[in-house]
């Protein structure tokens, strides 16, 4: 079994959103995470919590719809 390390999954969804790409995530750990990800790097992004996980969505991806 592969065991996944959480800062490196947060570290590739917060490179995503850097690329303006729209992420999921479902775990309330996993959210949290990249919450904090995205504090740190100042990243604009709004957040759509569904039942199950939240979307995280670049500002400049709405713009662009």
């Amino acid at each position: 079994m592969t065991v996944l390390d959480r800062r490196e999954m947060r570290d590739e969804k917060i490179a995503l959103l850097k690329e303006g790409r729209a992420v999921y995530a479902e775990s309330p750990e996993f959210i949290r995470l990249i919450k904090r990800g995205i504090h740190k790097e100042d990243l604009c992004v709004t957040l759509e919590e569904i039942n199950g996980g939240c979307w995280f969505i670049p500002e400049n991806l709405q713009s662009n719809e």
